[in-house]
């Protein structure tokens, strides 16, 4: 495993100070942002695909510091109910697998969206109890209607072009857990795989350690993210929280680096579970983090699992 970084981090840089400021950290594989929610002025893939000239470019910045790509991330909603929004979100997926194709990316990470609860709907609609019937009618119709078909196909399209995507887990969308990801997969193709974020199944009540067991082979790519539980906000009003994240006093949960919402135990069951299934690829620090600056953020992440990697890393020779 290598100890990576999600580069919307630093857009207030240019690509070449990026890469030289991770490279700086010990850093030497990123994931680039290639459009959805969050921008990425380092990666334009449409600009990307139509000049050669930038394309080549693009690639030499990496080449020249001895750097790869661990993913290219659109996360985006392409199952939106808005017509217009689907069609942004889809083509930006489109673009990004072929970029990822002509970089010799293997993985692109997104969400699985979320539609309306009807082909009326004007916003997305996501269901988080089974009664009134009226709720367990319109999942499956999500499912039915748009999910599987919409995700097969890009099965399909992920194949012919040699790449996979790492669906990410998130409330709001139809793939929010282990039992929602694998159902993806299993009805749509093995093109499809999960981006593993431990922060949004902490506050969900789940072990991430057993979860990424659970995933196996399935697990694509990893963000390094924590949550903070808070104790008697929860105790008071349960996780589902729909205030303002900047609203931190009285959230019952919030985004914090890594090591600040869970003890090092639970990370280094974390960093074990993903070594007891194989996974060899990036641990990519993603910082939400609403009581540290990014580079505070950034920095304590990076302190606190290059250790960690290093000590697990050393098992490994030691079982050798």
């Amino acid at each position: 495993m290598k100890l990576g970084v999600f580069t919307v981090l630093f857009a207030d840089k240019t690509l070449e100070e990026m890469l030289d400021h991770v490279k700086s950290k010990g850093i030497d594989t990123v994931e680039v942002g290639s459009g959805g929610y969050v921008g990425d002025p380092h990666c334009q893939p449409t600009e990307l695909l139509a000049d050669e000239t930038k394309l080549e470019v693009f690639r030499q910045a990496f080449a020249e510091r001895d750097m790869t790509i661990s993913a290219l991330s659109c996360h985006g909603n392409p199952l939106h109910p808005k017509k217009e929004e689907a069609e942004k979100f889809h083509q930006q997926f489109v673009d990004t697998v072929k970029l990822a194709e002509k970089l010799s990316v293997d993985t692109v990470v997104t969400f699985a969206g979320c539609p309306g609860e009807s082909e009326h709907s004007e916003n997305p609609v996501w269901i988080t109890c089974p009664w009134p019937t009226d709720f367990s009618n319109v999942v499956d119709w999500q499912w039915e209607k748009k999910a599987i078909p919409y995700w097969k196909a890009q099965n399909d399209f992920l194949k012919k072009h040699n790449v996979r995507v790492a669906i990410e887990p998130h409330p709001g969308f139809v793939v929010y857990n282990n039992e929602t990801a694998l159902r993806l997969r299993a009805e749509c193709g093995d093109q499809i795989g999960v981006n593993f974020d431990p922060s949004h199944y902490f506050w969900q009540g789940m072990d991430p350690a057993q979860s990424i067991k659970e995933v196996g082979k399935a697990l694509y790519h990893f963000h390094a993210k924590d949550t903070q539980i808070e104790p008697r906000n929860t105790a008071l009003n349960g996780v589902l929280d729909t205030k303002s994240y900047a609203d931190i006093a009285n959230r019952s949960w919030v985004f914090r680096t890594v090591g600040y919402g869970h003890d090092e135990q639970a990370w280094r069951d974390i960093i074990s579970a993903l070594q007891v299934i194989g996974y060899d690829g990036a641990i990519s620090i993603e910082h939400e983090d609403g009581l540290m600056s990014v580079e505070e953020g950034f920095d304590k992440a990076a302190a606190f699992l290059q250790d960690m990697l290093i000590q697990e890393g050393a098992k490994n020779l030691w079982w050798v």
